[in-house]
């Protein structure tokens, strides 16, 4: 099935979904979809059931009765033809019987089976529990019948930490779904077309605050900042304003997940994360919480996808904590320690006294986190020409210098592992937000950097350097880059897709 005029990128995901569709083979097979709320879920399947022809149920937070009323309403107009009072469920077992029975009759092409979408299913797994048995049940003995039609069922929900669930250890559904689709953010590229912004500074500043979730579009009147000195005011008359759908979205996003009924807690942990505390430890002294008391906060977390285990990706240490989502950073480093004078309408004085504290606490970690992203996606094409392994930040001691290098990209060579010994190291960069244009210095500190990592033994002698700037490079080390291939400049404009500077 082609992919829809109205859905903006999703390729990939559309394809995973029209294989589901279209992979032979008779009776039913299992789906599970999930991602964070406003991701284009919902909008992407019921485009699907358009398409392929089904039905599309969305679960609220409602009893057992009146979800299965719901269900049975739905189902009556779009599966039977007959008016919503005419079907009556007493059971989930009996409606999702009769559903799927009857999704044959609303096929509408030939070699793609019709679809069942559950949408938020976690609103109906908290008064019934035993839907993902029945769809156990169901799918086992659709597989003892080599006639019935082929038919397809999708359940889908926001609550990440519920959703990823359902396939794990024991679950009912485990080794029974044939499609784990995770719906993420667009990229920080996407995201900067699908807000129609031309300016590769805006629309990282943008991507700072609110990453690339498409919801939020929808809910902010009015272009975009023109100018990154307009952004300000831009973020007044929304993320700033306490009449504005977005000033409590974390706290919206914290909700959605039922393990967390602690929010308080779970905010506080959040806080010391964009404070810079990245371990149980230091989130612990901060909360006022032993590590060992925090081990199920920050897992629920983690699972629900507002934290980052952030790896070394060369030595043996324990992993970094960062946070994940830009918008949950933005407004604990920006909204919360300034909630009152917000509330008092003041978010121009706000803004003024918390730029140093954007720049340092969203924006610098932001950008090291994209020349991650770009060196991932982009640097293989741009710089290499061949594929890349995994990338990820180090830290480096230099003995003789008496000093301590925090890399923040690193990119080891195809197929090797990382936090190995004798790991070849194909990139090392280094990621500077500062307003200033980057100098000879930095390039020195990288060659020094890969060199004391091949006394180590560690394969870096044909590393590449890479200085991710965001302003650039001043004329020498432009000139100095240009003239060498192992020294590149990636500043905002190549990030966002002009030619690097250097490397040839």
């Amino acid at each position: 099935m082609d992919k829809p005029d109205g859905v903006f990128d999703r390729e990939q995901e559309w394809s995973d979904l029209t294989r589901f569709l279209t992979s032979p083979g008779s009776g039913m097979r299992l789906g599970v979809v999930y991602g964070r709320r406003r991701q284009g879920k919902s909008f992407l399947l019921r485009r699907l059931v358009q398409e392929a022809g089904g039905l599309y149920m969305m679960a609220v937070e409602e009893e057992r009765r009146l979800a299965l009323e719901r269900f049975a309403g739905t189902a009556a107009q779009t599966l039977f033809g007959v008016p919503a009072s005419n079907l009556v469920f007493d059971t989930w077992e009996n409606a999702l019987r009769s559903a799927i029975a009857a999704l044959p009759r609303v096929a509408r092409h030939a070699g793609t089976a019709p679809v069942l979408v559950i949408d938020e299913l976690p609103h109906i797994l908290r008064h019934s529990p035993e839907v993902p048995s029945l769809l156990q049940l169901l799918y086992d003995e659709s597989r003892e019948d080599s006639s019935a039609p082929p038919v397809r069922v999708i359940v889908c929900g926001s609550a990440l930490a519920v959703m990823s669930e359902l396939l794990s250890g024991a679950k009912a559904l485990r080794g029974r779904a044939m499609l784990d689709l995770c719906l993420q953010p667009f990229s920080f590229t996407d995201t900067a077309t699908y807000w129609g912004i031309d300016d590769p500074a805006v629309a990282f500043q943008l991507h700072a605050v609110l990453g690339g979730t498409p919801g939020y579009r929808d809910l902010i009147a009015g272009p975009p900042p023109e100018s990154v000195d307009r952004l300000g005011q831009w973020l007044a008359g929304n993320v700033l304003d306490p009449s504005h759908a977005l000033f409590d979205e974390t706290d919206y996003l914290l909700r959605e997940d039922p393990r967390i009924t602690d929010r308080a807690l779970y905010q506080s942990v959040l806080t010391a994360i964009s404070r810079g505390a990245t371990t149980p430890t230091k989130i612990g002294s901060i909360v006022g919480r032993s590590a060992q008391a925090l081990a199920h906060p920050l897992d629920v977390l983690i699972k629900a996808g507002f934290v980052v285990r952030v790896e070394d990706i060369l030595l043996q240490r324990r992993a970094q904590l960062r946070l994940a989502d830009p918008i949950v950073r933005f407004q604990h480093a920006i909204s919360s320690p300034s909630l009152a004078m917000l509330e008092d309408r003041r978010a121009d004085e706000v803004w003024q006294a918390s730029e140093q504290t954007f720049s340092s606490a969203v924006l610098g970690p932001h950008f090291e986190h994209l020349a991650r992203v770009w060196t991932a996606s982009r640097a293989a094409a741009d710089l290499f020409g061949e594929q890349l392994g995994p990338v990820g930040p180090t830290v480096v001691n230099d003995a003789n210098g008496r000093t301590r290098h925090e890399l923040d990209v690193v990119a080891l060579a195809d197929g090797q592992v990382p936090r190995t010994s004798r790991a070849t190291v194909r990139l090392l960069g280094e990621a500077k937000h500062s307003q200033q244009r980057r100098t000879m210095a930095d390039l020195a500190r990288l060659e020094r950097i890969r060199d004391v990592l091949a006394e180590r033994g560690i394969d870096a002698r044909q590393a590449r350097l890479v200085i991710f700037a965001r302003n650039g490079a001043d004329s020498d080390l432009r000139a100095a880059c240009d003239g060498r291939a192992d020294a590149s400049v990636v500043d905002l404009q190549t990030m966002y897709g002009a030619k690097p500077v250097g490397g040839s």
